[in-house]
């Protein structure tokens, strides 16, 4: 067998400004040797000619830089979202009223019960938001009591910033009208209400999340993930919460699954430090990551930091400048005190650790764009590249400043779909709705820029993503700021070099050129051929990663 096999395709497209649409393109120990006709891919010596692929389309293999590895525990956890969800192996219904919920997790009580657990064991739930209920109250402990008054029942919201628990899940952690976390919701009376809004509240259900941290650790879930990347077209995942600060030894476990040549993705790994204030010393984990990327392997690497400053937009805990929610009550809360976050990020600043943040509302994105002023004010780093993660209601006078600054931009454009007229009708209001994941004009003033999907709050899928930037079509069938669609080859150029750019790796990764990695997304159609309503309907193959095919396996 030659050492260089050379793919042939319908159709190739490369986004090479040098050669946009190929024939043929040859791979060596998983790079690619040359793109070009077929005759060109031929002349580099000895080879084999792989036709797997004559039907079919590559394109640069797909980025998703803000998901995270939940997504794999996600698919082996019981669902109760309002849209239906697909997972390995099949579709499951999405709830569409409280009777249907309360029905859903009787049922996955009673197979608890069944299967022999105590009922002090708890019932995880995940993917429930109670912002699609328009015609119902407020999903509280009281409803979930329906279920089961000894055994504690934790629902997950989809957003992962808030979570409703039953009575015995408060009873038995404790959570009373005298706990002083906040984020403890309450009814009239001071009572808390079963809601738990963000990390800090939701942390003291703690056999909840010990029940969802064993599924993460999982090596099945692990696989999960990257089965469901090959399934969906992405090569490459950045996590955003990885947790090697906080579990060193965890890191072997990751390595020991995705370094093996036939795991079927890419994992950069972000990492999340304990959350402000507290006792961290920055300085100490600035340098652990240091230490991180030191073990980085071919298929497995360090990414940088994340930094989470706000809640959610659909859970009103984003923290929203004037004029504030259009309706609703204001919960905003930091998740990282304003005041510290200039110290926390300098020594990762320093030391060149690329930082991405978490800004849902607009005060955090004023916040983050004079931060990074700052610090390169002090410590000059001309190709930072620190980023505004989901980067939501950013307005294009914010836009100019960090298109000035070298800061990037991954927006969350599945907002438009799976909270689009929520935030038209509910949290923002029209006018900010309309210029939510504004795509065109962080085109327009110069910031590079990604989309992502967040999963496990979305559905992974970079063809939706795609789909969202340039229809803007919500469920109801609203067109949401049309004026911020942009084009299919820019939607595809955001999930390929957009996201390479940001994570420092567009020298390796992002377009079908020699030199760069063999990694390509196979797809039934070309997304800048087709109807661009029928972007997200796209048959996937699965993909190439360093040359090795990993066809989907739905």
């Amino acid at each position: 067998m030659a050492d260089t096999t050379v793919y042939t395709a319908r159709r190739i497209v490369t986004l090479d400004p040098s050669q946009a649409i190929v024939e043929a393109v040859a791979v060596r120990d998983g790079r690619i040797l040359a793109a070009g006709s077929l005759d060109e891919c031929m002349s580099w010596g000895p080879h084999d000619i792989d036709e797997r692929f004559a039907d079919l389309v590559l394109v640069p293999g797909m980025i998703e830089a803000h998901a995270h590895s939940f997504e794999g525990a996600f698919a082996r956890l019981p669902y109760v979202g309002w849209f239906d969800r697909h997972r390995l192996g099949g579709t499951v219904r999405g709830i569409r009223t409280y009777g249907e919920l309360i029905e859903r997790i009787s049922e996955i009580d009673a197979e608890m019960r069944d299967s022999g657990a105590a009922d002090s064991d708890p019932l995880v739930a995940i993917g429930f938001d109670p912002i699609y209920f328009r015609d119902e109250e407020r999903l509280t402990r009281h409803h979930l009591d329906q279920v089961d008054t000894d055994r504690p029942v934790f629902l997950f919201h989809a957003s992962g910033h808030l979570a409703t628990v039953n009575s015995a899940m408060l009873a038995a952690h404790d959570i009373t009208r005298d706990s002083t976390t906040v984020g403890v919701a309450r009814d009239a009376d001071g009572e808390p209400n079963g809601e738990l809004q963000e990390i800090p509240a939701i942390s003291l259900a703690s056999s909840a999340l010990m029940q969802i941290l064993r599924a993460m650790n999982d090596p099945a879930s692990i696989e999960t993930l990257g089965q469901i990347c090959a399934n969906q077209g992405v090569t490459m995942l950045a996590d955003l919460a990885a947790a090697g600060l906080q579990r060193p030894e965890s890191q072997q476990l990751w390595h020991d699954t995705v370094d093996r040549a036939d795991y079927p993705a890419r994992i950069l790994q972000r990492h999340i430090a304990a959350l402000p204030p507290g006792a961290t010393d920055w300085t100490e984990a600035a340098e652990q990551i240091v230490a991180l990327g030191e073990a980085d392997t071919d298929k497995l690497r360090t990414a940088g930091l994340k930094v989470l400053l706000d809640g959610s937009i659909q859970g009103f805990t984003a923290k929203m400048g004037w004029p504030g929610y259009y309706t609703g009550i204001d919960h905003g809360v930091w998740m990282t005190a304003p005041e510290q976050l200039l110290d926390l990020c300098r020594p990762f600043h320093e030391r060149g650790i690329n930082i991405h943040t978490h800004c849902n509302g607009d005060l955090t994105i004023d916040l983050w764009i004079d931060t990074v002023e700052q610090l390169i004010l002090e410590h000059p780093w001309l190709d930072h590249r620190h980023t505004v993660q989901h980067c939501q209601l950013t307005t294009a006078a914010q836009y100019r400043r960090m298109a000035k600054l070298g800061i990037c931009a991954n927006i969350f454009t599945n907002h438009i779909w799976y909270w689009g007229d929520q935030h038209h009708d509910l949290t923002v209001g029209p006018e900010r709705a309309r210029r939510m994941e504004a795509c065109r004009t962080a085109e327009r003033e110069g910031v590079s820029f990604s989309m992502h999907s967040d999963a496990s709050v979305t559905p992974l899928g970079q063809l939706h993503t795609m789909w969202c930037a340039v229809n803007r079509v919500t469920p109801s069938g609203r067109v949401l700021g049309p004026d911020e669609r942009i084009s299919a080859e820019s939607a595809l150029r955001a999930v390929t070099l957009g996201a390479a750019y940001q994570l420092h790796l567009d020298h390796e990764f992002g377009s079908i050129e020699c030199g760069k990695a063999a990694d390509f997304t196979v797809l039934a159609e070309d997304p800048l051929e087709v109807d661009p309503m029928t972007i997200k309907d796209i048959d996937v193959w699965g993909t190439v990663v360093g040359g090795q095919p990993h066809p989907a396996n739905s």
